[in-house]
Parts: structure tokens; sequence; C-alpha cells
């Protein structure tokens, strides 16, 4: 066992190309490489991919490095290591904490496990616009959601000791407005007010810093101008000065490198100084900061103060996760698979995922009996259930075949490929319409593959690839029910097709249990609970569409209709179109196919009772810390046991600036059996009730908001005043 030295005496001994050393991380494949590196006093490596090689580099480091210092050794583990769980958006579909935190845990365990000591996760990017293929690494388009969902998985990553077995750093990405990114195009440029930045896209980030995350990863974009790895009124003056963050800041892949096409710096060597002073404390990639003593910067081009701080963060990091204490790990405890806990716990967290999206006629569930059932669609025999970001050694999931005829064995199956995900399949799918005719029932298993979201994966037409739409159109031609599994890592764009579906299961990418929990949600032994956590569009042309829009001067009360004899206004103006000047589309409907929060369930609610109490709370009380509770009580009025998600929304109908139309303040998820009624509670206070101005203030008014608490069909609305 080695003892942790004092950080300021061996921060003193150590030498300007030591301290640059630190302040890297490299990715090498060959072995030797990564050994040497070690020896010089890197301060971060990736993961070598087992116990035993992972080992070998921090002896390299502690035994035969200049001072000795233990390495950290991260990996992007986002959702799941070995056992693979739901999408991070689908996850936050499920709008229940303890499923994130159920994977954190897992995650953690089994990644430390083998020498991982810091992952780059949660990503806490609130993204409205599905084009972007990552916004399946997040939590939707909330910021109130995802600032939820991202510090209770910083939580569960760290747990209560850094330092534990089952522990490993968090890393809050990317910082920040990634997810705005101008036409959904990855590491494309974004242009954000001030207030809008305060408002939405900094909230996650505040809420993971304040529980306690370890590092925060810098993002690729520009922000109004100014590349993030290079934007030191964000990096030091907001997460350092304001949230007060002590923890270490990372670039992303080459990012600082980058900051040349950018066009902020002339090479790689002045794009260093520029991150490092702008508050960045870790390099990733690029050339090395020192090799063989020779430093990439030389210390008179620094301050000696930034470079002193940036080493000692990470110093405090390695002693806060027990490195100096014991860098290694005990290679015969290794964990290099799922165990029937660690899947019991995926399929549990799937399950809380999937959001029934239709059911007319009541298709859904299917009830054992024998019945004739068609399989069809490119996920019918797929394992492509894992979704994006999942390394090479995960877990790989079954098949819908197996998955569905083991939950209900008595019925007569039949499987067809129906469609590939991206091939032209007009054999296939006549082959499936033949055969849908001798069915009593189909079930359609479409989406897009996990290829087709994550990093690099943006898309300009987010329908269904391939010619899937078609093979839905020709089994609705048959007249033979049908029941589609929609899986897919983002908002599709389901125009098309959507009407003519009697039943649709919005299934995600629900990782390495997933066919079992979508049978289990088909045959009804597990009511589905989840709701939508990002719009689903009509049309890429409505993007970017979320709930919590501001009004205009000219709200739309209904959609445009081209039908309409709109030309004929004359001189005077439109003939009885009193909603023909307004914000809205000649060629849409109002509003989206799916909202935020749409979801049904194979049961009923309803919202009995709703208090706010106080109902009148004066500002001075509100910023002194008061509360105010709002109450409510739901109940099961249908026949069957199911979960119900019920949220608390704010309305500032008269502010000094315009406000969301809603602003999502709380929700819960409850369970109740048949008849039985679930009481729930929220609190707000000033940060809950107030907003940011135009002049960088956080501002609480006085006047008179609305608080509704719905369950998304049921809702209350409830007065409260804010006095002087």
């Amino acid at each position: 066992m080695m003892t942790c030295p004092d950080l300021d005496d061996l921060l003193a001994r150590m030498s300007w190309t030591d301290k640059l050393a630190q302040l890297q991380i490299i990715w090498r494949r060959d072995e030797a490489d990564a050994v040497g590196l070690a020896r010089g006093g890197i301060g971060a490596l990736f993961w070598p991919q087992s116990a035993e090689r992972t080992n070998a580099l921090q002896r390299a480091a502690v035994q035969e490095s200049a001072h000795g210092i233990p390495l950290l050794i991260g990996l992007d583990v986002i959702h799941g290591q070995f056992t693979i769980f739901p999408t991070p958006l689908a996850q936050a579909a499920s709008f229940d904490v303890a499923v994130a935190e159920a994977d954190a845990r897992v995650s953690a365990a089994e990644a430390r496990s083998g020498g991982v000591n810091w992952t780059f996760s949660p990503m806490v990017d609130v993204t409205r616009d599905p084009r972007w293929g990552r916004v399946v690494e997040g939590f939707g388009e909330d910021s109130f959601l995802a600032s939820t969902f991202g510090a209770a998985k910083v939580r569960a990553y760290q747990g209560h000791d850094l330092s534990g077995a089952g522990s490993i750093a968090a890393c809050l990405k990317h910082f920040v407005a990634y997810g705005a990114a101008e036409a959904g195009r990855d590491y494309n440029t974004t242009d954000v007010s001030w207030r809008r930045l305060r408002e939405t896209y900094l909230a996650p980030f505040r809420a993971g810093v304040a529980a306690g995350a370890a590092s925060v990863m810098a993002s690729f974009n520009s922000l109004n101008g100014t590349p993030m790895h290079a934007h030191r009124r964000l990096l030091t003056d907001v997460l350092s000065g304001e949230y007060g963050f002590e923890g270490v800041v990372v670039g992303d892949a080459e990012g600082v490198a980058q900051l040349v096409p950018h066009g902020v710096a002339k090479d790689e060597t002045d794009a260093v100084k520029l991150s490092l002073s702008a508050g960045l404390d870790i390099v990733m990639g690029g050339s090395e900061l020192a090799t063989d003593g020779v430093a990439l910067i030389e210390s008179s081009a620094m301050d000696a103060a930034r470079i002193d701080d940036a080493v000692m963060r990470i110093l405090r990091l390695k002693k806060a996760l027990g490195l100096f204490d014991n860098p290694y790990t005990d290679a015969s405890h290794e964990r290099s698979g799922p165990t029937p806990e660690t899947l019991d716990r995926a399929q549990w967290a799937a399950e809380r995922c999937v959001v029934l999206l239709k059911n007319d006629d009541a298709l859904l569930p299917v009830s054992s009996g024998a019945t004739r059932i068609l399989l069809t669609g490119p996920y019918a025999a797929s394992t492509d259930h894992l979704g994006a970001w999942v390394q090479h050694f995960g877990a790989v999931a079954g098949t819908l075949e197996d998955a569905l005829a083991a939950e209900i064995p008595d019925a007569t199956w039949t499987v067809s490929a129906g469609a590939d995900f991206l091939e032209p399949s007009a054999d296939q799918i006549a082959e499936a319409a033949a055969l849908a005719l001798e069915q009593d029932l189909v079930v359609i298993a479409v989406g897009e593959p996990s290829s087709l979201s994550g990093e690099a994966s943006s898309r300009a037409d987010i329908r269904l690839p391939g010619e899937q739409e078609r093979l839905i159109h020709a089994i609705a031609d048959t007249g033979v029910p049908f029941i589609v599994l929609l899986a897919t890592g983002r908002p599709l764009v389901v125009e098309d097709w959507v009407d003519r579906a009697p039943a649709v299961l919005l299934t995600w990418h629900l990782g390495t249990r997933a066919p079992e929990a979508i049978a289990r949600v088909v045959s009804g032994a597990v009511n589905p609970g989840g709701r939508v956590p990002m719009t689903f569009p009509r049309a890429v042309g409505q993007i970017p569409i979320h709930h919590d829009h501001e009004n205009t001067g000219r709200p739309a009360q209904s959609g445009g209709s081209m039908a309409v004899d709109r030309w004929d206004v004359g001189l005077q103006g439109p003939n009885n179109l009193d909603d023909y000047y307004t914000s809205k589309f000649l060629d849409l409907e109002k509003g989206p196919r799916f909202a935020f929060g749409d979801g049904l369930r194979y049961t009923r609610f309803a919202v009995e009772t709703a208090s706010a109490l106080p109902a009148e709370i004066s500002v001075a009380d509100l910023c002194a810390g008061a509360r105010v509770t709002v109450s409510a009580t739901v109940r099961n009025v249908g026949d069957r046991a199911g979960d119900e998600v019920v949220f608390a929304y704010l309305a500032d109908p008269v502010a000094s600036i315009a406000q969301p139309v809603q602003r999502l303040r709380g929700f819960t998820r409850v369970s109740m059996d048949a008849g039985a009624a679930a009481s729930v509670s929220f609190e707000l206070g000033g940060d809950e009730l107030g907003f940011w101005d135009d002049e960088n203030h956080f501002v609480v008014e006085p006047g008179e908001l609305v608080i509704t608490v719905t369950d998304g069909t049921d809702s209350r609305a409830l007065r409260l005043v804010v006095t002087e």
C-alpha cells in the first residue's frame, strides 16, 4: 500500500515538463507505447481493456515515473460497460431517476473492477433538434429533466466515496450548448443569447456541479463566435467562479487542436496556450505536451499559477479516487460480463422506458391464446438493440423473435423479415403482405439501426430509413390488425404512416435485455408507463419544436390549411379567417405529432385533488428560502395496476420578460393498483419560480403564477400569488 503524499509538496517538486505531462490524456493502441507514456509521467490514459494491463500501466506510472503519480484511466461508459442499459434518451422516457441510477451503479462497478476510474458521462446537453444524432446520449429537450437525471447519474456513478470499489469519477458533458448546433449538424456552430444560455443550456451543468461532479468536458462547438475550448468567460468565470466547480475540466477528442480550423489559433501550440489559459485542465489527444523532458510550450508563455491550478485539480481528483493509496485493481475480481443480477436490473430499467403512443381498439396488450401472429420488419430477428455508444465488449441482446415466442407461447408465430433497415426490400415486403393475410394480428418491428444515432450521425431526413414505411403501408392495406414496435435513438417523423397504425409502442434502443422487456410490455405482464421526453415533430420543417416555447404576439389557434380559399381576401384582408395572420405553417397542422410528456397506459388515471400552500408568498420569503408545497391526489380509475407520471408545470402570464407557455418544475412516477390512489407533492422555491433576465440577473418577480398539476390527460390549475 502507498501513502498519499502532501499534494502541495508534490506540486512544488514537479518541473515544468512534469506538470505539462499531467495535463493530458492520450489513447494508445500499442501497449508498449502506453507503458512508455506512463513512465514519462503522463496524467491519464484510456482503458487498455483489462485489469492486468491497467495494473501494468499503473505500475509504470507509480514505480518508474519521476514522481510516482498514478494515472487517471478513462473510458466512455455511457449506458453500460458489459451490461447494457437503455440509452440515456430512453432512460429519460421513464421519468424515473432510479433507472439512471441503476445504470450508473452497475456500470461503475463493472468498469472499476477492470481499472477504469473515470467515465465521460453523463451528457446533459439539452437537445431540441432531433436531426442531431447525439440526442440519444442526453435526457431530452427539457432543462429541468436533464438537470434532475444528470445530477442523479453523477451521484450514482460516484457513490458516497469516490475511492470505493464500485465508484468512478463522472464527467458532465458537453460544456456548453453543444445541443444547440445549427441545423442539428454535429460539431456545428451555435449562437445563443445569454438569457437562453442561462435558462436552458447551463442549468443542467449547474445542477451536476452541485451534485458533486468530479469533471466537466468542454464541447466541440463555438458559442457566439468563441470555441468552447477557448471560452474563458464560461470555463473560468461561470463554471469555476459562479458555480464553485473545483474539479477537472477536460477537452473533447482533439478539441484543442481543432482551435486551428476554428480560426482562433495559428497552430497547435497556440491552441494549447489558449485552452489552458481559458480554464481547461486536461487536453484530450493531440501532440504530447511533454516528451522526454521537452515541453510543447515554454513556461514563459503561460501563467504559472494557472498551470499549477490545473495540476492541483488533477492531483486532488486522484487523491479522492484513492489512487495514491492504492492505484491497482484486484484482477481476480474483475468482471468480464453481466451477472443474473445486473441483467435483471437492465431488464427492469428497459421495461420502465417503453412508451405507448397509440392503442386504438385496445390491440395491446396481446393476450395469450391460440392467436396467429406474424412478426415482421427489420427488428424481428435483429440483435441490434444496444444503441449508440456501446463498446465492442458490451453484452449483446437476443431477438424479438425468441423473446415474443417465449413470452406468448400459446400463439402461433410466423416470422418474416419484411424489410431491411436500409436496402431495397420489395420482395420481402410482398412476402410479408401475403403472409399477413393468413394471420389474426401482425407485429411490425421497425426503426433506426443503432448506427444511425450517436456522434457524427446527424440526419437531414428523420423518417424511417429504407423502405420500412412501405412495409407498414403494405400491411395496412391487407386490413389485418397490426401493432408497430418503433425502435429509435431519436424522435422520428412518422406522419406518412402513423395514422394508419392502430397501435404503436415506442421501444427506443433498450440494451442487452431489450427483447425480453418489449415482449413483457406486448403481453401485458408490464403496463407501460414511459412518456415522451423529446417532441416528435410532424415534419422536419417544424424543428426546433419543444414544449416550453415562448408565445408570440399572434399565437395560432389551429394549423394552416392550404385547402382554405385564403387567396380570396381582396383589399379588406381575409374573409372570416381570424386565425390566418398567426404564427403557423400554411401546410401543416398545428403542434407536434407526439408532445413532450405524451404516453398512454393499459389503464386510466385521474387527478382528483390538487393544492398549493401557501397560496400567497412574498418575494422576500422566497429569496430567504421559503417553499411552496404543491400536492395532489391521483387515482387509478382503470381495471389493472399501472404507473402514472405526474407533472407540475409553471406559467407566468405577465412578467417583465416574455416567459415560456409552460416550464416543467416537477415530476414523479407512482405505481397504483386498480382503484387505488396515491398522493404526490412538489416543493417549489425561488429557483423554480424565478427566471433569468436580459442583464444576466436571476429575478423573482411579484405577480400571479399558474401551477398546473397534470398526468397528461387530467389537469388541475392552481393560482399562486407572489407579493412584493
